[in-house]
């Protein structure tokens, strides 16, 4: 067929059965590309029509959605700039310092993002194309971050297995250390990542005993430790203690200002001082050489400064809907209370019937009947998890009655799944 008579309505023929056949995945639950999570319009719809100013939305799908403020804002239009490349920026140059001594590091950069922060770092430690890091297999730097060491940066990299606490047998760990540099049939080992909190685990504290042990045996082989710590304030604040202490037993380290903090954009990327100075060029390369971003930096001062401590709001808020999950009645779900640490909570169905898209699903719409149940329409956002669980995440955005609301909208999911069971038997 030439491609003058392959008509549009050729194609449309054509693509017609690929739409129904996505659809029908979508219905079952199932994608056709490997994921921990579903990005994008979660599960669900709003409502019946003329009911939107009767709806809340609790959005509980990441602390990534999280908007700056009013004293944010206002800080963002009053920051003085510069050319940041040109090192010129002084809103930028006094972040960096600021991040640098809460961190307890020689030196920081700003960068825009995190994963580019990890890449920059990856890049800066294993210094030559085909050198090799040890990360854990369900670390965000080897899930969700493209595989941008291999892609851009020609690093590869091994993996140990992430208990479910965050951490790896430092047994498993050592045996994946090469030895015999420049034996011609193996990478270099150069680098060790570790996570903290740890995402896919659900928010997990990495204790320090463990970061402790790691950064010997980093020691003793002679390579680099780098923490992905892009929620490492909430560490801090779980085990009461200073982001230093956590960080003396690292070479460097990556923490976001965008998630629980609460800034628009940016990260922090923190080590010895030499460190960032090659650390700059890398950014250079990857394009993350901003102009005044003293406008950005303005709102990643003042998450630093006034965001920390109450990051342990939405770690209460996180236990006492888990307390809720625990004990709904008849019980429902599964949730490991010892695992819910700071702002994130996974959990499972003890209810087999009930598939973590149909949970999701039903959270998110505006069911029959709810609004004359609980006065109003609720929306909880969250999203399916890998395993067979749910993820859901506390930030600035939600408050103790927005837990309240998402906690009244599970239990009427619950009830109203009961109660569907029941007809049906």
């Amino acid at each position: 067929m030439s491609l003058k008579i392959f008509s549009r309505r050729s194609f449309l023929s054509l693509l017609k059965p690929l739409c129904a056949q996505d659809a029908s995945a979508a219905v079952l639950g199932r994608v056709p590309t490997r994921g921990y999570y579903k990005t994008g319009s979660p599960p669900g719809h709003p409502g019946p029509s003329g009911m939107a100013d009767r709806v809340r939305v609790v959005d509980l799908r990441s602390d990534t959605v999280t908007k700056p403020g009013p004293a944010m804002r206002q800080a963002m239009a009053e920051a003085e700039v510069g050319d940041d490349v040109l090192g010129e920026d002084p809103k930028v140059n006094e972040l960096q310092k600021f991040a640098a001594d809460m961190f307890g590091m020689e030196a920081a950069l700003f960068v825009p993002s995190g994963t580019m922060s990890n890449l920059i770092a990856v890049m800066v430690h294993c210094r030559e194309r085909g050198d090799e890091m040890i990360v854990g297999d369900l670390s965000h730097l080897h899930i969700y971050e493209q595989g941008g060491s291999a892609q851009l940066a020609g690093i590869h990299a091994t993996t140990v297995t992430t208990l479910p606490d965050g951490t790896f047998d430092l047994e498993q760990l050592e045996s994946k250390i090469r030895h015999g540099y420049p034996d011609p049939h193996y990478p270099r080992s150069r680098l060790v990542c570790v996570e903290n909190t740890h995402n896919v685990q659900g928010g997990r504290v990495l204790p320090l005993s463990f970061l402790q042990e790691v950064r010997s045996l980093a020691d003793r082989y002679g390579l680099s430790l780098h923490m992905d710590g892009a929620r490492v304030m909430n560490a801090a604040v779980a085990l009461r203690v200073p982001p230093s202490t956590i960080l003396q037993h690292t070479h460097t380290v990556s923490v976001c200002l965008s998630k629980g903090l609460g800034a628009p954009i940016g990260t922090m990327l923190a080590g010895p001082r030499d460190f960032i100075s090659r650390a700059v060029r890398c950014r250079k390369a990857l394009g993350g050489g901003m102009r005044q971003a003293g406008v950005i930096a303005a709102a990643g001062k003042l998450s630093l400064q006034d965001m920390v401590e109450r990051l342990e709001e939405d770690h209460s808020n996180a236990r006492t809907f888990a307390l809720a999950l625990q004990n709904c009645n008849p019980p429902l779900f599964a949730v490991d209370m010892a695992a819910v640490e700071t702002n994130i909570l996974r959990f499972s169905f003890q209810e087999h019937n009930l598939s973590p898209h149909d949970f999701c699903a039903r959270m998110a719409q505006v069911g029959e009947g709810e609004e004359e149940a609980l006065g109003q329409g609720i929306r909880v956002l969250m999203f399916p998890h890998f395993g067979k669980s749910v993820r859901a995440v506390w930030h600035l955005g939600i408050s103790a009655e927005d837990t309240q609301l998402a906690i009244q909208k599970m239990q009427f999911v619950a009830s109203q799944y009961l109660k569907e069971k029941v007809r049906a038997s």
